[in-house]
């Protein structure tokens, strides 16, 4: 059983790694679509009316599906001072806590959400903009996946931490 939860919790770390890199391409996406409007807008006076939501779409579904990287990489904000005070095996089980906590929260979040998510795919919401997308149907669904990547990749961390195999954990501060 021990092997079987150590081969998932390596299986999750790839998928989140994999989800996570993919995401820095929105991003870039999302820098040239903004370039192309000052240059469209002040060079040409010719602005667009889908740049601007674009660019939100596509920062927010980066944001939201990369939550699994940066829990796979313990990169999310922490109260680093605590972790100087307190003894490191204090840390430690503060570490489970945080990570207990936080499970339950996501998996509340992802219950509360799941119905609206289902609603949309039978009905499409649209943003009511110039260029009226699909925007709220889009991020109704991704809430609910990353909400699952992040719950995935928790329960992933937590077997490291059973097993004792987080490795090192203070790179990010």
């Amino acid at each position: 059983m021990s092997r079987l939860l150590a081969r998932y919790a390596d299986g999750m770390d790839r998928v989140s790694v994999f989800v996570g890199q993919a995401c820095s391409v929105l991003f870039f996406t999302c820098i040239a679509i903004s370039a192309l409007e000052v240059v469209l807008r002040y060079g040409f006076d010719r602005p667009t009316v889908w740049s601007t939501e674009l660019a939100m779409t596509l920062c927010a579904t980066a944001w939201v599906l990369a939550v699994g990287f940066v829990t796979e990489r313990n990169r999310h904000i922490s109260i680093t001072m605590l972790e100087l005070v307190v003894s490191p095996k204090l840390w430690r089980l503060f570490r489970l806590l945080q990570m207990m906590i936080a499970f339950g929260s996501i998996l509340v979040l992802t219950i509360a959400l799941w119905k609206p998510a289902m609603k949309v795919l039978s009905r499409t919401e649209y943003a009511g903009t110039a260029l009226n997308s699909i925007q709220p149907t889009i991020f109704k669904v991704l809430i609910v996946i990353g909400c699952l990547l992040y719950l995935a990749q928790l329960a992933a961390n937590i077997i490291r931490w059973v097993q004792r195999t987080e490795g090192d954990l203070s790179s990010g501060h």
